[in-house]
């Protein structure tokens, strides 16, 4: 490990988790550009702009000190009623969680709703989601790499409580995997 500032290690993942996480966005809602940080170097790359005519349904992130079985971090859906520009931190309530298969390996997408935002704040589960919102990040997920020849299959959308129990397995996956390698001081928390 490098001993500069990376937002995946260095940037809390908020102190009332798995309900209320901070999210670090990579991509802004609309963006046909796949943006993901540089595990290495913490700075934000362009990965690639997308092959299909889609933009992203929600602003696209992660939760930090999360790591998952792709050893990437775990993903993020943050629906807000502003934009979101790349590498902000933003509060998020957890609603649930989409389940897909992308390319035969599991890679879930919590989904959740900016925690200082009104208009969409009162979402307390997946369910109360207007039904379009769902089919729009179902279609997009399918077909944002089929031009690439690359399968997305959406399995299916669950709760909150399920949504819970993979950000702790994923805090938990973290801890055994970095928690002995990194004596870093404390994490970056918002105020």
């Amino acid at each position: 490990m490098n001993n500069h500032f990376n937002p995946w290690h260095d940037v809390s993942r908020g102190d009332q988790n798995p309900a209320i996480v901070q999210a670090i966005i990579e991509i802004p809602k609309g963006s046909k550009g796949k943006y993901e940080l540089d595990k290495d170097s913490g700075l934000l790359k362009l990965d690639r702009v997308l092959f299909s005519a889609v933009h992203y349904p929600a602003a696209y992130g992660f939760i930090p000190q999360t790591y998952c079985d792709d050893h990437d971090p775990l993903d993020i859906l943050v629906l807000c009623s502003v934009d979101v520009p790349h590498m902000c931190i933003i509060e998020a309530k957890v609603i649930g969680v989409m389940q897909m298969v992308d390319q035969d390996e599991e890679d879930d997408k919590i989904i959740a709703v900016a925690a200082h935002d009104v208009s969409v704040n009162h979402y307390n589960d997946i369910s109360a989601l207007p039904p379009h919102m769902l089919l729009e990040m179902r279609r997009f997920f399918e077909d944002y790499k089929a031009l690439e020849n690359k399968q997305v299959v959406v399995e299916r959308f669950m709760g909150r409580e399920d949504a819970y129990n993979i950000i702790d397995a994923s805090i938990k996956l973290y801890q055994e995997t970095f928690q002995d390698k990194r004596s870093q001081p404390a994490p970056l928390q918002l105020k």
